[in-house]
């Protein structure tokens, strides 16, 4: 009982805002999974790529490390974050999995215009043009010059919006008003509050208002505009969420209607994801908006943009029934992704509460296409080492020259992502350019 109880202690401590401590505690897990107190299970066929941290938000507040932590602990077969206009992540996630044994890679997510579809909506609901969009398997966070320039502006300018929209909502939630250092800051790690964050700074805000239930109910009722006995009360997921929908999305005090120049174009985007060492990644939300019902061409447009990949959250798309119109959505967008063979990144983003560790591949919707699932995440896990062990990446010269098909090509990234233990990944470190394709996978062989 007592060594259950200091293992837990270890695994709150890797949430620990203090880097210092959550390695600590990392190490010491570690050292006890070494000495045979806990049992690491053998690595499955589940995939979660899509993890968001606390450096931009995770309802469960976990760290990098953390999520490594759980991943190994659940048997994951490929890991991943991803956080918003950040690469905070990058090195203490893929550190953690060197040391768990886990297949890890890292990314960012953001959001973006595409010119082409000025006028149509796509993933992010209610606004024409404007698309959510990653890059996966960047090799390193430590960027200069321009990619260095890019990135902290994502950041940037994503934080002024926060300011801004925290600012309108204030005016309509007092006397509940917020200040940004003080209140919503904190909440983060390294300065990169998201919307959620502010929700959650809200709702806390109110509590020490309003310390009497009933006028907490009274008042969250008044400013909603809904009853207040269904809002989980204080902070309890269905407040947050509401007040999100209410006040901070299309409609509400806060939300402002954004216009080309609110975020970068995609295909700049693009651009700085290939200089970075990272693979583009379209996203697909459920295929019922105008612009999703146009998947072929929203492809096209994000393939010559240089979109090499398209990421799906599995687990919006199913639970209703094999009939279900998300459903068969879904299955038509894998069989396009691998009709023009655009590895496939799934995982559940875990930034808004209740969603789970990992999507339901057991279920009779999702079982059919793990196969897909997994050749994506070990597609992109394979880039992530070569490129940042020796620039041989799957977005690499290296990588245009050596294979005459991108089917061809995907499946040397399948080979080596689904044989390479994370071990002997420093055996990748001195390959020189002239390596060929089989000499790789002869070499982690050995």
């Amino acid at each position: 009982m007592e060594r259950d109880i200091l293992i837990e202690e270890l695994e709150q401590k890797l949430d620990s805002f203090d880097s210092a401590e959550r390695k600590q505690a990392l190490s010491a897990l570690c050292e006890k999974v070494r000495a045979g107190e806990i049992t690491l299970p053998e690595p499955g066929t589940d995939v979660n790529l899509h993890c968001h941290t606390f450096f931009s938000y995770n309802s469960y507040g976990y760290s990098p490390s953390k999520f490594a932590w759980l991943a190994r602990r659940r048997g994951l077969a490929v890991a991943g974050v991803v956080d918003f206009d950040v690469l905070d992540a990058l090195e203490e996630f893929l550190e953690a999995a060197r040391m768990l044994g886990l297949k890890g890679c890292a990314g960012l997510e953001t959001r973006v215009f595409v010119p082409e579809f000025s006028d149509r909506v796509m993933t992010s609901p209610g606004e024409p043009g404007i698309t959510y969009h990653m890059g996966v398997g960047f090799p390193s966070a430590k960027l200069q010059g321009r990619l260095k320039e890019f990135l902290l502006n994502l950041r940037k300018t994503a934080q002024q919006r926060n300011r801004d929209l925290m600012g309108r909502v204030n005016k309509h939630l007092r006397p509940v008003e917020l200040d940004y250092e003080r209140d919503v800051l904190v909440l983060t790690p390294s300065g990169n509050p998201t919307e959620r964050h502010i929700c959650l700074a809200f709702s806390r805000k109110a509590r020490e208002i309003f310390d009497d239930d009933n006028a907490l109910q009274q008042f969250w009722s008044e400013k909603l505009g809904v009853e207040g006995k269904s809002l989980e009360l204080p902070e309890g997921r269905e407040l947050l969420n509401t007040i999100r929908a209410k006040t901070m999305k299309r409609g509400g005090v806060g939300y402002v209607v954004p216009d080309k120049g609110s975020f970068p174009l995609m295909a700049d985007t693009n651009r700085f994801v290939l200089a970075a060492g990272g693979i583009p990644t379209m996203t697909w939300l459920d295929g019922t908006s105008d612009g999703e019902k146009a998947i072929e061409e929203l492809l096209e447009v994000g393939r010559a943009a240089g979109a090499a990949a398209i990421n799906i959250i599995p687990d919006r798309n199913y639970g209703v029934g094999p009939g279900d119109e998300k459903v068969e959505n879904l299955y038509q967008v894998v069989e396009l992704a691998q009709k023009l063979h655009l590895p496939v990144v799934v995982g559940t983003e875990m930034n808004s509460p209740g969603q789970k560790f990992v999507d339901s591949f057991d279920s009779e919707e999702l079982s059919p296409l793990v196969p897909v699932f997994l050749k994506g995440a070990h597609i992109v896990y394979a880039h992530s080492v070569l490129q940042q062990k020796c620039g041989l990446g799957y977005t690499s010269d290296w990588a245009k020259k050596n294979f005459e098909s991108v089917a061809e090509k995907n499946e040397f990234f399948q080979m080596l992502g689904s044989t390479l233990e994370p071990e002997k990944e420093d055996k990748l470190s001195t390959l020189s350019e002239d390596v060929t394709a089989k000499e790789i996978l002869d070499k982690i062989s050995n």
